[in-house]
C-alpha cells in the first residue's frame, strides 16, 4: 500500500537513514577532488514501510565518480504501469513522480537536497530543493541512456558535481510504480516500523 501523503511530503521519509559507503565515496571524490573507480551497489528489496517485495529488486549502482560527476546506473523491472509520459525521452518531464521511476536523493544536514528522478522511457527530472517544498532549481539537464528489454529496463546517466549539495551526509533511494490502489513506492531505506502511522504522513 503507498504512504497517503502528497508527493512533497513523501521527502519526509528519506532523511533517516545514513548511508556510509555512498556518501563517504562521494564526499571523497566530490569536496576533495580524488577519484574513484570503486562501484558500490543497492538493491531495493522493500516497500516504503519495510514490507518485502515480491518481485526482483532494483539494482543501483555507483559505477564510480570524480571531482566533476558521479556516473550511476540502474537495472530494474519494467511494469509498464502507468504508461509512458507524453514527453519527449531524454528530456526533462515535470511531475515524473506519478509516473514508473526510479528516484535517488542526496541530503545534507540542512535539508538541502538533490532529487533525480528516471522513467523507464527515457525522461528524467533533476530537481535542487532547500528544504521541503522548495525548489529553487528544476527540470535540470541530464543525459540519460535507457533500454526496455521485454520485463527489465535499464539506465545510466552522470550526475555533475554542481548538483549536489555541500557536505552530502545522507542517501536514499526509491522505486515507483503502479496505478491507482496498486500504486506501490519501495525504498531502500525503509521507515522504522512504528516511527510513522498513515495519520501522521
Amino acid at each position: 500500500m503507498p504512504p497517503p501523503l502528497d508527493r512533497c511530503d513523501h521527502v519526509a521519509l528519506i532523511n533517516i537513514f545514513l548511508s556510509v559507503i555512498c556518501v563517504a565515496l562521494l564526499r571523497t571524490c566530490l569536496s576533495f577532488e580524488m577519484t574513484s573507480t570503486e562501484k558500490k551497489v543497492f538493491y531495493i528489496k522493500t516497500e516504503w514501510d519495510g514490507t518485502d517485495i515480491h518481485h526482483d529488486p532494483v539494482k543501483i549502482e555507483l559505477l564510480g565518480c570524480s571531482k566533476d560527476s558521479a556516473s550511476v546506473a540502474i537495472e530494474a523491472p519494467f511494469f509498464n504501469d502507468p504508461p509512458a509520459p507524453t514527453g519527449p525521452p531524454g528530456e526533462a518531464f515535470p511531475q515524473l513522480w506519478d509516473y514508473e521511476v526510479v528516484e535517488a536523493f542526496f541530503l545534507n544536514d540542512h535539508e538541502q537536497y538533490l532529487e533525480i528522478e528516471i522513467c523507464p522511457h527515457g525522461q528524467h527530472l533533476v530537481l535542487l530543493l532547500n528544504e521541503r517544498r522548495k525548489a529553487f532549481k528544476v527540470e535540470l539537464p541530464l543525459k540519460v541512456e535507457t533500454k526496455i528489454s521485454g520485463d527489465r529496463w535499464t539506465a545510466s546517466f552522470t550526475i555533475p558535481a554542481a548538483y549536489f549539495p555541500p557536505n552530502v551526509t545522507k542517501f536514499n533511494a526509491y522505486a515507483i510504480h503502479g496505478s491507482a490502489d496498486d500504486r506501490r513506492y519501495e525504498a531502500l531505506y525503509p521507515v522504522p516500523k512504528g516511527q510513522y502511522e498513515f495519520a501522521d504522513l
